[in-house]
């Protein structure tokens, strides 16, 4: 079952996820939501559609957009819709 963690704390943890190149991407209801802070980041992918980010905070301390997930993707993408994938020191374990 896929975890991420950053700083000792498990971020998300789901055994139902989607892998897109190489990223898991993680259901919403598997997050531990008291770590993520909505982030005015957004970047474009040519085939996913418009990303938004979260940054992550652990015990007073933050990664900033270290998730990412897609609120409206474009159809070829539709599976990952608001699922979210960690980078930037994000550990995921399978």
């Amino acid at each position: 079952m896929p975890v991420a963690k950053w700083n000792g704390a498990v971020l998300a943890k789901s055994d139902t996820y989607e892998t897109v190149e190489g990223n898991i991407y993680f259901p919403p209801d598997s997050l531990s939501r008291e770590h993520f802070k909505p982030s005015a980041t957004h970047t474009t992918c040519p085939w996913k559609g418009e990303a938004s980010y979260y940054s992550v905070e652990v015990d007073g301390k933050t990664n900033a957009d270290a998730a990412w997930y897609y609120p409206e993707p474009k159809p070829a993408a539709s599976n990952i819709q608001g699922y979210v994938a960690f980078w930037k020191g994000v550990t995921v374990e399978r």
